[in-house]
């Protein structure tokens, strides 16, 4: 890669519980950028988990959590994410009257 070539960052991100997923594929088939795939490894009961392939392509939209009968994956959005921080507020204030 040269210099001027800018490098793709992700405009999302995906969380898997592993532990909860069945292996139903619905959000590897739903996913609009087609950046999940099977892990190699099983969850405890036995089934393959989806894992963030190429995280560079994924837009956060959460469609693979909208999908999932089991609440095993969800996305989010990393503009949002960072929004949910929370900033150094300032001390209130007590006024005396």
């Amino acid at each position: 890669m040269s210099d001027t070539e800018a490098v793709k960052k992700g405009k999302g991100t995906v969380f898997v519980r592993p532990e909860f997923c069945k292996g139903c594929a619905f959000c590897i088939d739903f996913c609009p950028p087609r950046c999940l795939a099977f892990s190699r490894e099983f969850n405890s009961k036995g089934y393959h988990y989806p894992v963030l392939v190429t995280p560079e392509d994924c837009t956060g939209c959460d469609l693979c959590g909208l999908y999932c009968p089991d609440f095993a994956i969800f996305g989010v959005r990393l503009q949002a994410r960072a929004k949910q921080r929370p900033e150094a507020l300032p001390a209130p204030s007590i006024s005396a009257k």
